[in-house]
């Protein structure tokens, strides 16, 4: 997932605009009271405390939709750590479109660095390892594309973005098709050979089963001790491994050095804190 301008016309614009829609029904009566004509204006974006700053063309989209001729001059560069104190970027335009959309810019930008910082955290725990990190499908609804994107960001990859990109069958899933083995070969059957089938068990005896069913990658749910170690042990070779449910910056490393393939984390869309970043020192320019 990237910010090209397709999308950003076809994810990302209709967002912002409601967005920014919701802020301002009808007017900014703020804005409008203290600037009563056109004023170019200037502000400094700061960050107000250390981290990794991700939704740098978000944060300048926001602007440039209620004004098409502000200015964003960027100092950093998209997923670069920043400390407290540091000069992030500079806008210029239109003082009421300043004024306007600051906050909606700020919501945007603080919510992906935040997860940018939160997952940069948790991949930095898993360098020199074979294993990579993993998003779910835990996310904001309607702001997926944009959680999604800063968790790469942050040096994450993606699961699923959606229920389209490939089979994930879940506890649920193996209900409905009456166990493992029905549940994978009907997904075998269905989905086109170029995607993998991947399967969540909770038990040894269910990871045999979805070996012997033939599936591509299993994954392991808040399997704990001997058991976890046994089901890497046996799925070594036949298939390949992801770790999920309660994972933390104090066990990652531990889920790693079994040998996992993967290790995916919901929180880091749905707990990551926000990174706080401030629009400061707005005046009028010539």
């Amino acid at each position: 997932m990237n910010t090209s301008k397709v999308t950003q016309k076809l994810h990302w614009d209709e967002i912002l605009l409601a967005a920014l829609r919701e802020d301002i029904p009808w007017e900014d009566v703020s804005a409008n009271a203290v600037v009563p004509a056109a004023f170019r204006g200037h502000a400094d974006l700061i960050a107000k405390a250390d981290g990794v700053i991700a939704g740098l063309p978000v944060f300048a989209r926001v602007f440039r939709l209620l004004d098409e001729g502000a200015e964003i001059i960027f100092h950093v560069k998209e997923g670069a750590r920043v400390q407290k104190g540091a000069l992030i970027a500079e806008v210029t335009g239109d003082m009421r479109a300043i004024l306007s959309g600051e906050r909606t810019a700020l919501n945007f930008l603080q919510r992906m660095s935040g997860i940018a910082t939160y997952t940069r955290e948790m991949a930095d725990l898993l360098e020199g390892t074979r294993t990579v990190l993993l998003d779910t499908r835990k996310t904001t609804p309607l702001l997926r594309s944009f959680e999604k994107y800063a968790l790469t960001v942050g040096g994450g990859k993606h699961q699923r973005v959606n229920l389209a990109d490939g089979g994930l069958l879940k506890d649920n899933h193996l209900g409905a098709a009456g166990g493992v083995a029905n549940a994978v070969a009907r997904a075998r059957e269905y989905a086109p050979f170029v995607r993998m089938i991947e399967i969540e068990v909770e038990t040894l005896a269910q990871l045999d089963e979805a070996l012997e069913a033939g599936a591509d990658i299993i994954m392991l749910d808040n399997m704990k001790g001997d058991d976890l170690l046994e089901a890497v042990r046996r799925a070594k070779g036949r298939a390949k491994t992801e770790v999920s449910g309660n994972v933390t910056r104090e066990n990652i490393a531990y889920y790693a050095a079994l040998g996992v393939d993967y290790i995916s984390s919901g929180a880091l869309t749905h707990s990551a804190p926000i990174l706080d970043v401030s629009l400061k020192h707005l005046h009028a320019i010539e």
